[in-house]
């Protein structure tokens, strides 16, 4: 009731915690894991995965490790879709989610796994 002595972590916590106790047939997960420390990213990181199974879950994410298990893979640049197919087939692929994935920004997020 009282959500803003919670920090930001806290919130994205309970609002994911939320989500899935509603079992809600779909889920919309913008930034889901972006105010989440590390340590506990990963571990909501399998929940989410075990938890979406039975669910057609949306997930909008800049952190690669979030979607990388998603059966179907966006790839959205400048507002147009440029690419899409699942982690593997995007890597094979060597476009621009290719890139970013071995770009040095993504090393801490693949350090995660």
């Amino acid at each position: 009731e009282n959500a803003s002595r919670l920090l930001q972590g806290q919130r994205q916590l309970l609002s994911i915690a939320r989500a899935f106790a509603a079992q809600a047939p779909v889920l919309v997960l913008d930034e889901a894991t972006a105010s989440i420390d590390s340590n506990t990213e990963t571990d909501v990181q399998h929940a989410m995965n075990r938890l979406m199974q039975q669910r057609t879950s949306f997930v909008i994410a800049h952190r690669l490790s979030t979607i990388r298990n998603a059966s179907k893979i966006l790839v959205i640049d400048q507002g147009k879709l440029i690419e899409s197919g699942t982690h593997e087939q995007l890597l094979a692929a060597g476009g621009f989610y290719a890139k970013l994935y071995n770009s040095p920004l993504a090393d801490m997020d693949k350090m995660k796994r």
